[in-house]
């Protein structure tokens, strides 16, 4: 009996400290690369742009869904949600002004750029919403303006949400549309 409640005495102080140790771990910051650094601000770029060199401009509305109803008690399940954004072209780059974040009522959460950006050719930026991150909710949304100095530009630009519930992972992908009259 003795050996059994010594058993018992170690295990849970090996869950304590495994608890401990797990929960002064920081979660990394999804939106931030390997250096810790912000991946869209260092793509920055100083002063404003000259819409005069601009042949493109555009802005476009991506659906998210930070939420879905999965049942017909209408429960619902959080999603975590990637925006992706793709420069296309081998040659120009694209210079994004705008990626503001808006709610299911149509209030903007956030915006996640200050300044403009220079996306490279071929090059992607992605924005990740956190699966815990409930101030979308399941119409949610990105506008996202941009400009290029050629007109033969084509963004690909779209959001990836995936999720669980119970032992189901589900995934789905929105495309970005232009609003553009």
């Amino acid at each position: 009996m003795k050996r059994l409640t010594m058993d018992i005495k170690g295990i849970y102080t090996s869950l304590l400290v495994m608890l401990v140790v797990m929960s002064s771990c920081d979660r990394p910051d999804p939106n931030k690369n390997t250096q810790g650094q912000d991946e869209l601000k260092s793509l920055e770029i100083e002063g404003k742009i000259d819409q005069k060199e601009m042949a493109f401009y555009d802005m476009i509305y991506v659906p998210i869904y930070s939420d879905i109803y999965i049942d017909f008690q209408n429960q619902s399940s959080l999603l975590a949600a990637t925006l992706s954004i793709r420069n296309t072209s081998f040659t120009d780059s694209l210079f994004l002004t705008k990626i503001d974040y808006y709610n299911t009522t149509g209030l903007k959460v956030r915006s996640y750029i200050d300044k403009a950006i220079s996306l490279p050719p071929m090059g992607t930026v992605n924005y990740v919403i956190e699966k815990d991150d409930d101030t979308g909710g399941p119409g949610a949304n990105f506008i996202v303006e941009l400009n290029a100095k050629s007109k033969n530009v084509k963004p690909l630009i779209q959001a990836i949400m995936i999720g669980e519930n119970g032992n189901k992972g589900f995934s789905f992908a929105t495309d970005g549309y232009s609003i553009m009259d």
